[in-house]
């Protein structure tokens, strides 16, 4: 996936690679990567790629994103179906195929959706969300029997074909889904840094999971399940916020920006966002934007410390602030992290913050916590912090080396200061660990640190030197229940194959079922055995594999794993969950 290229939707990339004829089909991944090779020049809503010294490939995106197939020009003698439009397509970022708005007009809500009774609704429409939710549940299928190793960009296509069809008939959400799946997947391929293999598991987790319960669900289930294509804003009159603190975003969709968080005086969170296609380098720069809501001249990066008053304000359910045309919003003042109203945000216990996450709320933790030094990973250095008797381990919430993440990390690490109020997200796991995003100054209470954009100096230390970490983390033991996570991981990374040569290991599930995890012993069981189960015709030769039967398998071992993930979590910090049916934290922010 390139992030040079413009986002492309679904319905185009699925055309492109389905007019392909099969000889071409079988060079796609080689053309994919010999294209994203070769520089893309920008000019305003064209980007133009030299193929080779006498053929252009020509990007047309007005609006910032590719959606029509005839927005992609190539020179060569093959066009229009050659391989280069297919391949660019297929390496370019997916665009949001739901219809945006005006962005400054707040969106209307969705037309209500009502309780489908017998004879209420259409069976041909019926019949269209089954055959939709079918053809995703096939096409993610087929990704998780490949692998990321596997899945290229004609089984992506065929995922994103079906998308596109569930859109078509209503279901928003499942198509999301499995948009999400082919952006996760191509983040695999292209090495890309921001690629998480447990982000991506969650992902055909979910796809798989809404596609399953689709067709027999009915009532409130089914109106959850199929989602809306827009968010509501909804009026909120005058609000007085006080800003919190702002964030980068950078996607593996090829997107980025920057949030800011801001909380009225009861401690409700609302953000403002500037989000769109591009990269690091988009990231830092949004936040010296002035941010979208009334007349104001704040950029993000002030707003993060100062106050808004906003009349007219609308807001959709996430919190996000409107910029319709009838909002209006002045600059105020705004008020330190140790000072009403923001003070009672770290009133509220670290336990009850969790269970809050845990249970669907913000993900979001206002903690105090006391730095006790840097701690190495594999992934890089870590903040191990006291927290009122709970040991919390603080990482970095992005690992690209143009933000100063990890720089700033390690810098609050040699601190030395004691108690230091931080914000953080979540992250769901056996140990308290989570995502550092903002700090109190190391040398002023009053001031804050915004650790993705602002950037910390040894002078600002009070010793001026940091010192290297000094601890590796306590490897303790090994959980039994990794026993069942490692292939439900291993099977999204390798495919079904790498399930079936592993599944010479019966002592695994013994070992979960001495532990008191029957559940999971057959569970993982039950994975061997579909990944292994081949049959073959009568001249000896193997028939396809039960794409069907092994996905359910796998599903079914990812619920279970997550549910159970989850509780322990809400165990390691003292708090409560909900059972399987809760939701899971998301691991970047809502904008």
């Amino acid at each position: 996936m390139s992030p040079d290229l413009p986002p492309v939707v679904p319905s185009v990339t699925a055309e492109l690679v389905g007019a392909l004829p099969p000889r071409l089909r079988k060079r796609l991944d080689a053309g994919v990567t010999k294209l994203v090779a070769r520089p893309a020049v920008r000019d305003g809503d064209t980007v133009r790629i030299a193929v080779d010294d006498d053929t252009d490939l020509v990007l047309h995106a007005p609006g910032g994103a590719v959606t029509r197939a005839d927005a992609i020009r190539c020179g060569c003698l093959l066009a229009p179906d050659c391989l280069h439009r297919a391949a660019a397509a297929s390496a370019a970022p997916v665009a949001d195929e739901a219809p945006a708005g005006d962005p400054e007009k707040p969106e209307t809500p969705d037309e209500p959706e009502t309780a489908p009774e017998a004879g209420a609704e259409d069976d041909a429409a019926n019949a269209g969300r089954r055959a939709a939710a079918r053809a995703v549940s096939d096409a993610a299928a087929a990704v998780l029997e490949a692998g990321t190793d596997g899945a290229g960009a004609v089984l992506q296509a065929e995922l994103l074909h079906a998308a596109h069809t569930a859109r078509l008939a209503g279901l928003p959400r499942l198509s999301a889904a499995a948009v999400a799946v082919v952006t996760g997947v191509r983040a695999a391929r292209s090495g890309d840094p921001g690629y998480r293999l447990t982000d991506l598991a969650g992902a055909l987790a979910g796809v798989l999971g809404v596609a399953h319960r689709l067709p027999h669900a009915t009532g409130p289930e089914l109106t959850d399940l199929r989602g809306t294509a827009r968010q509501p804003y909804r009026p909120d009159g005058s609000l007085r916020l006080y800003g919190l603190f702002s964030e980068p975003v950078l996607t593996a969709t090829g997107y980025a920006g920057a949030v800011t968080w801001t909380a009225d005086a009861e401690g409700r969170l609302y953000t403002v966002a500037d989000v769109a296609p591009g990269g690091p380098a988009r990231a830092t720069g949004a936040a010296d934007r002035a941010v979208r809501i009334g007349d104001t001249s704040l950029t993000h990066r002030e707003l993060s410390r100062a106050g808004l008053a906003v009349s007219g304000a609308t807001v959709s359910p996430t919190g996000r602030l409107g910029a319709g045309a009838g909002v209006r919003a002045v600059r105020a003042s705004g008020v330190a992290w140790r000072a009403e109203p923001l003070d009672r945000l770290w009133a509220v216990p670290a336990a009850e913050q969790v269970s809050r996450a845990l249970n669907g709320g913000r993900d979001l933790l206002f903690l105090e916590v006391t730095p006790v030094g840097a701690v190495r990973e594999t992934a890089g250095d870590c903040l191990l912090a006291d927290c009122d008797g709970l040991s919390v381990l603080l990482t970095t919430a992005h690992d690209d080396p143009s933000l100063p993440c990890r720089e700033n990390l390690r810098l609050l690490a040699a601190a030395g200061r004691g108690r230091l109020r931080i914000v953080a997200r979540l992250v769901p796991g056996p140990f308290p660990r989570a995502l550092l995003l903002a700090a109190e100054h190391p040398a002023d209470p009053d001031a804050r640190v915004d650790l993705g954009l602002d950037r910390l100096q040894h002078a600002d230390l009070p010793g001026g030197v940091v010192a290297p970490p000094d601890r590796a983390l306590p490897a303790g033991d090994e959980a039994p229940l990794h026993l069942l996570r490692r292939r439900v991981h291993q099977a999204v990374s390798g495919g079904r194959r790498v399930l079936a040569f592993a599944g010479d290991r019966p002592g695994d599930g013994a070992r979960l079922r001495r532990a008191g995890l029957a559940t999971a012993g057959d569970l993982l069981d039950d994975l061997h055995a579909a990944a292994a189960d081949r049959s073959r015709d009568v001249f000896g030769r193997l028939l396809p594999a039960d794409t069907d039967r092994f996905g359910r398998s796998w599903l079914a071992a990812a619920v279970y794993t997550d549910a159970v993930e989850r509780a322990l979590c809400a165990d390691a910090w003292g708090a409560t969950a909900t059972g399987a049916g809760g939701a899971r934290p998301p691991a970047t922010p809502v904008h």
